[in-house]
């Protein structure tokens, strides 16, 4: 038999034992984050709050609990997360966002917020409408825009 005939034929095996692996690893994936999907939303409280400050820092530097901070596998503190530094009543607390609602969260503002444990999972306005912030465009983007609008061409959107 010819070896490159050989070779390809384990590449393909591997890469389908590959797909198989990652196959179960993803089902039982989504079986835990549906698991803790069902204890936050079991814990959930709806607190009043006015939002000091967003930022996404590292674990270490957002000033949560030593406990928390303890509790984190060790490849994740490193990462940064987006937190919120928030007052609740008169006490000043750092809380942590989830990921999906984050940039529509307003800064100085009261809202009501669905509170899980030191996990915001939702945040509504108080007094009106929270304002929509726009989404800043990048570096490219303004430089194209700034080219057609020197050449007096219509802005693309």
């Amino acid at each position: 038999m010819n070896p490159v005939l050989i070779t390809l034929i384990v590449v393909a095996v591997v890469l389908a034992a590959a797909a198989v692996a990652l196959y179960f690893f993803g089902k039982r994936a989504q079986k835990k984050q549906a698991e803790q999907q069902e204890q936050l939303d079991a814990m959930k409280q709806t607190v009043t709050m006015l939002i000091i400050d967003k930022k996404r820092m590292k674990l270490k530097e957002a000033g949560l609990p030593q406990a928390v901070i303890d509790q984190t596998p060790k490849l994740l503190r490193g990462s940064k997360l987006p937190i919120l530094k928030v007052r609740v009543g008169n006490r000043v607390m750092s809380l942590i966002c989830d990921e999906k609602i984050f940039d529509s969260v307003p800064v100085k503002k009261e809202v009501k917020a669905s509170v899980s444990g030191i996990y915001v999972t939702e945040v509504k306005g108080l007094r009106g409408k929270a304002p929509v912030q726009e989404k800043k465009k990048g570096f490219f983007k303004n430089l194209v825009e700034k080219a057609q609008e020197k050449a007096g061409a219509k802005s693309i959107k």
